[in-house]
């Protein structure tokens, strides 16, 4: 913006004398003039075109708006970084058990071949008993200070295995709640497995079938008995392996809504910034254009007190 400098003067005899509204309108320009250099030079430090409502109002109402939704949408992320974490170690602790299940499937092969004497099988029983052992302890595997196999009760340990029994047994002390994750379509997405789905409980699932096969075969039970507990054992597997495919295609899924939120966001942070965001370039020049104009003016103004310079001025 530039003011224009009126040229009112009176003169009398061979005196040049300022008109008062001159002088007035002198000063007003000074001050408009000293008020852009303060507006722009907050824009150019603080990187904002709009301090205050008064600005520019439907600006600060739309700001405000994009505001909420860039909160609610970073809520979602930071929430959704964590359960994926913990989504990746169950499903890592997952294929630790299919592969000490795997293991007690190949003992139990070599339990039912029919030529295993009573040493040979109390052997491939106190192999399966550690392997029970340690399919027991990973379904009691934490994360940040929470079972990942409780269902919804975090603080309790899911599992206890009694070896006093014989056979061995678990059972589990969580409960059987699915939990979810609501994603920013509404999806709901299932971010749990409870252990009893999983590992079963007593005579049931993984647990159950590797207790009666470790019964079975300590105990010198018939080739067909072993064949059957053996069957068990890995229709259980299978049932583990389905809840792990239910897990991962969550994961999965989570994933990618994580990653269209985040985009989202960023998308989201750009409009906001096009709204209350100075250009430093333009501010810069019109900062430079401003500062030139006010030392015209301050010029000028210093120039009343010399009549014969004034006039040479307004010629």
């Amino acid at each position: 913006m530039f003011f224009s400098l009126p040229n009112q003067l009176r003169i009398r005899s061979a005196h040049l004398r300022v008109d008062p509204n001159y002088l007035s309108t002198l000063t007003g320009a000074l001050n408009q003039s000293s008020s852009m250099i303060n507006n722009l030079t907050s824009e150019l430090s603080s990187g904002l075109s709009v301090q205050s409502l008064q600005d520019n109002p439907v600006a600060v109402a739309q700001s405000t708006l994009l505001a909420s939704q860039i909160d609610q949408t970073d809520t979602f992320v930071q929430s959704a970084s964590g359960e994926a974490s913990m989504m990746q170690v169950a499903d890592s602790t997952l294929g630790d058990v299919v592969a000490q299940v795997t293991q007690a499937l190949s003992l139990a092969v070599e339990g039912s071949n029919g030529t295993q004497n009573a040493a040979d099988n109390a052997s491939v029983a106190q192999s399966l008993s550690g392997i029970l052992s340690e399919v027991v302890s990973l379904a009691n595997t934490s994360y940040q200070g929470q079972y990942l196999f409780s269902g919804s009760q975090g603080s309790v340990q899911p599992f206890t295995l009694n070896t006093t029994a014989t056979p061995p047994t678990a059972t589990y002390a969580g409960d059987t709640n699915v939990q979810f994750i609501e994603v920013p379509g509404g999806q709901k997405l299932q971010i749990n497995l409870p252990g009893s789905s999983v590992f079963g409980s007593g005579a049931t699932g993984i647990v159950g079938a590797l207790s009666q096969l470790i019964g079975d075969i300590s105990g010198g039970a018939s080739t067909a008995t072993i064949t059957t507990d053996t069957a068990a054992l890995n229709t259980a597997l299978g049932q583990l392996s389905d809840q792990r495919s239910t897990l991962d295609s969550s994961l999965s899924r989570l994933n990618s809504a994580t990653t269209f939120a985040q985009t989202t966001e960023s998308q989201l942070e750009v409009a906001q910034g096009g709204l209350v965001s100075a250009n430093p370039e333009i501010v810069a020049t019109q900062l430079s254009s401003a500062e030139t104009q006010h030392q015209a003016l301050l010029s000028v103004i210093s120039n009343l007190g010399n009549q014969e310079d004034l006039f040479q001025l307004m010629r």
